[in-house]
């Protein structure tokens, strides 16, 4: 299950954008790891914090969370953006609070990992069973083809920032203590470009709508998750691309049903196939197969094809086809059969069947008759 980011905070789910904020620099100052270097669960909760307020300080991430547990198809609990070191993935907020009272000085990286993808497919359960190959189309961000994902407009470079002189970082004194800031005008990159790309508008990415193959192995079940490294976002300022997880989703099948490697299926024969045995089809996803009805077959019976089911995903067999016989009454008879089932009603109350014989001698028993 995803983590409660809320929880995490301790805030309600109404909690303003002040709120949050006030809250994470308490909570962050409380359990930094530099503060702790004597508790070991210190920095795996300031990793619960930061990555907390990383998904509900920003409107579009909260929103996705709220409405669905997971953010740009990453659960809560396999956050990938995290980084120990600090400085990537949590914005101008923490690295203030850790350049301002522990610090740290230095030019914050401009690259950025791009945003992980999640898309549900829906497939038939012959798709699942003997694999495909699907398409799908993604609106997504991607490198810029005129700067080439720099933001720079092509023929020009980025120059120094004059706010910081190139550090990413700015300083004032504050009674005793001097202070550094991540520079507010190249946001502590130590550099800002003046001719940004007319295309992408300095983003250094442009949205496009692009085709990806999907290769679905057979065996997968509804909630598979299969992996495409790289066809995620693209990163921003040379950052690697996000991955796109693909969740597959099985549609309903009008005969058959599920049941792990297995599936099963109901056959109606008539009574006379089941009291005479015979030959019935039933069938598979490859189409229609005979099987042998013994006579005296009763309704409910079970016959196990072996390896008519599914493959397994690991490769290990396939699995069974699961057959129920479902013996079928006639509501209309003609004359003539009409008479044959009249002669045999004759005949079974003369000798009885041995399932009736079984349950009256035990009703005999139970009132003494």
């Amino acid at each position: 299950m995803s983590k409660d980011y809320y929880q995490i905070l301790g805030v309600s789910r109404t909690a303003s954008p002040d709120e949050l904020k006030k809250v994470y620099r308490r909570l962050a100052m409380k359990f930094h790891p530099d503060k702790n270097p004597d508790d070991p669960g210190a920095a795996e909760r300031f990793k619960e914090i930061s990555e907390a307020y990383e998904i509900l300080s920003n409107p579009e991430k909260r929103q996705e969370y709220d409405t669905f547990g997971t953010v740009g198809g990453r659960m809560a609990e396999g956050y990938r953006d995290f980084d120990m070191g600090f400085g990537v993935g949590f914005g101008g907020l923490f690295d203030d609070i850790l350049e301002g009272f522990f610090g740290r000085s230095g030019r914050r990286s401009a690259a950025h990992r791009g945003a992980d993808f999640r898309y549900t497919l829906s497939i038939t359960l012959e798709e699942a069973a003997k694999g495909a190959e699907k398409e799908i189309t993604l609106s997504r961000l991607e490198s810029c083809e005129d700067c080439r994902g720099t933001g720079a407009q092509p023929g020009s470079r980025s120059k120094a920032c004059s706010a910081c002189r190139g550090s990413g970082q700015v300083r004032f004194s504050r009674g005793f203590l001097t202070v550094s800031q991540t520079c507010h005008r190249c946001g502590g990159e130590g550099q800002v470009i003046d001719s940004p790309c007319r295309l992408c508008r300095g983003e250094g990415r442009v949205r496009r709508e692009r085709t990806v193959a999907v290769k679905i192995p057979g065996g997968v079940e509804t909630g598979t998750r299969l992996r495409l490294t790289g066809e995620g976002e693209a990163g921003m300022k040379g950052g690697p691309a996000g991955d796109l997880y693909v969740v597959v989703q099985i549609a309903e099948h009008p005969i058959f049903r599920r049941d792990g490697d297995d599936l099963t299926c109901e056959v109606p024969i008539n009574f006379t196939q089941a009291a005479l045995g015979g030959e019935a089809m039933v069938p598979t996803l490859t189409g229609m197969i005979p099987i042998h009805i013994p006579s005296g077959t009763q309704p409910g019976t079970e016959f196990r094809l072996e390896g008519y089911g599914l493959p397994n995903l690991r490769g290990y067999g396939r699995g069974d086809l699961k057959v129920k016989v479902l013996v079928e009454i006639p509501t209309r008879l003609s004359a003539q059969q009409r008479e044959l089932l009249e002669e045999l009603h004759r005949l079974e109350n003369g000798e009885g069947t041995p399932l009736s014989k079984s349950f009256f001698e035990k009703v005999r028993e139970l009132f003494g008759g």
